[in-house]
């Protein structure tokens, strides 16, 4: 994984010291509200329903061991004793108090982290595929210029102050994991048939009140120019994109207005002033920072153990978890692990800081020290060998590490909504504890199969549920909580964004609503279909009228639900 240099250690620590001035200056009354807001911001802190929250950049969703203990002694020392992964492979600390926050950042940057544009008008953390260097089916590992757009991001003066924040993913995959129709700025790498890198460059996607998947504005970039053809869109955006209106600045609004192919226009007339110049990234600085990316001392194993196939076949909760948490792995003999953070009755992504040290020590003994963080709100050990998956297994099982449900509709992406954040119009947490006790039998979980069921708490979608074959939003109806459900999203190659079947629902009706869709699916699938299969050939018409079967047009109960 990448390892600061001594540049790069002297700019998070001279911004430490830098913020630690702030805040006193703050705390003393030297600094309003108004002047501190936009330098806490620049450094992760916002100010939620009952506390500060800190977002700690996680790049492209890589850890180590070491890393990895220092959240868990700054979540004991400094908040409640666990953290949160969000939906963009951050950390977040939910209740540190505004005045120690200078001395978390401190002790981050002994271990190379920090939080620098995790929030503000900027481009935030760039994420990528959780099997990154990894997968089987990789064309090329993206992380190191994944990093290379790291580094040339981060304090860029020109874009220290955007319309809106600006979200990067890339991927390196056939199938696409780091969802990258739905950012502002996705980047899918592929070889041609020569051999040569290339980028198909996707712009104007995004989720929130107005969700739009992106469009195609280049189809073979070479990756030489990266950084030069990024650099544009973003001067053309940060040019026109609007400042009047937040909820019309985003750059996929922008896109919308002028139409693609004037967009991609301005972009190419701007490209033209630094398309072979500095930005132009040479072999010799792409080698550089790939030399970071070396594969771990692998050793040459068979693929398959005698012992392990015997365990599987004896232990059926081992082969549950094998079959759902354990994913193939590029070489020989080794798998990547899923850690799920999806218990029933804990918030989906909460990890404790003494699962936090177990996750470590179990990196340390069986992945080479190295993790990584999902944008499902998983953590994932990347390279464990076959024969010792039945140790991990066993030691994550009593650190509640190894529910086998991984791509269930226990697996459920979920904000923290209006339990923490101020923003939201009702709770999330809630409604996915209530889902996961309806759905609580594993052998159901493994009979409805694969589902991705996604919630958000308001129409910024940190739930991602636009994209969820199920999505639930949460809705304020005359100050009271409601529920809004959709069918048909999906991420991937072939993303699609979700339809709402119709009026919104109390919050004690939604996991019965789910149950009535899961109904529909199980009666009406084929053999070889999931959930978002049969909804597509469905379509929304007869989830609607199960789900709606027991109410009377006209009555107030169905009135009171049109939202």
């Amino acid at each position: 994984m990448y390892i600061y240099d001594e540049y790069d250690q002297r700019l998070v620590d001279e911004r430490v010291a830098q913020y630690r001035d702030q805040t006193r200056r703050y705390l003393a009354g030297e600094l309003k509200e108004e002047e501190f807001r936009p330098l806490r911001l620049q450094n992760g802190l916002y100010i939620q329903r009952y506390a500060p929250m800190l977002r700690i950049a996680v790049p492209y969703g890589l850890l180590n061991s070491r890393q990895i203990r220092t959240l868990a002694h700054i979540t004991r020392e400094y908040d409640k004793g666990y953290a949160h992964v969000s939906t963009r492979q951050n950390f977040q600390l939910n209740w540190p108090e505004l005045k120690r926050v200078p001395d978390i950042l401190a002790e981050l940057a002994t271990v190379q982290m920090h939080a620098i544009q995790t929030s503000g008008n900027c481009i935030r953390n760039i994420t990528t595929d959780q099997f990154a260097g990894i997968a089987p089916d990789e064309v090329v590992d993206p992380r190191p210029l994944a990093e290379i757009l790291r580094q040339w991001s981060t304090f860029h003066p020109e874009f220290a102050l955007l319309p809106r924040k600006f979200k990067f993913a890339v991927s390196g995959t056939r199938e696409d994991r780091a969802v990258v129709q739905m950012h502002d700025i996705g980047l899918e790498f592929y070889r041609d048939a020569a051999g040569e890198l290339l980028v198909k460059v996707w712009v104007g996607g995004g989720l929130g009140r107005t969700p739009i998947l992106g469009e195609v504005i280049e189809e073979a970039l070479p990756w030489q120019h990266l950084i030069s053809y990024c650099e544009s869109i973003i001067r053309v955006y940060n040019r026109h994109g609007r400042r009047d209106n937040a909820f019309k600045a985003r750059i996929k609004i922008l896109v919308k207005a002028l139409g693609v192919e004037e967009f991609k226009r301005q972009v190419e007339a701007e490209w033209v002033y630094h398309k072979d110049g500095v930005l132009t990234i040479t072999q010799a600085e792409f080698d550089r920072v790939a030399g970071y990316f070396t594969a771990p001392d692998y050793a040459q194993l068979p693929d398959t153990d005698v012992a392990f196939d015997a365990q599987v076949a004896e232990n059926k909760a081992f082969a549950n978890w094998v079959k759902r948490n354990v994913h193939a792995h590029r070489v020989s003999g080794y798998r990547a692990v899923t850690m799920s953070l999806k218990v029933t009755g804990v918030p989906p992504g909460d990890v404790t800081a003494e699962q936090l040290d177990t996750i470590a020590g179990l990196a340390d003994r069986f992945s080479f020290g190295e993790l990584r963080t999902t944008h499902e709100q998983n953590i994932i050990l990347s390279d464990v060998r076959v024969s010792e998956l039945y140790a991990l297994w066993q030691v994550a099982r009593e650190a509640k590490l190894a529910t086998p449900n991984i791509g269930l509709i226990t697996d459920i992406i979920c904000c923290p909504g209006g339990s923490l954040c101020d923003l939201a119009n009702a709770k999330s947490t809630p409604i996915a504890e209530a889902i996961q006790r309806q759905f609580d039998d594993l052998d159901y979980q493994y009979d409805i199969g694969e589902l991705e069921l996604n919630i958000s708490g308001c129409m910024n979608s940190c739930g991602h549920h636009h994209v969820g074959h199920i999505g639930v939003l949460g809705v304020d109806k005359d100050g009271s909580e409601w529920y809004q459900v959709s069918i048909g999203g999906k991420q991937g190659n072939d993303a699609s964004l979700g339809s709402v079947i119709g009026p919104s629902f109390a919050a004690d009706e939604v996991a019965g609503v789910v149950q009535r869709l899961i109904d529909v699916y199980v009666e009406n699938r084929t053999p070889e279909e999931r959930f978002i299969d049969t909804a597509r050939r469905l379509g929304v018409a007869p989830f609607k009228e199960r789900v709606y079967a027991d109410r009377q047009p006209g009555s107030k109960k169905v009135e009171a639900r049109n939202v």
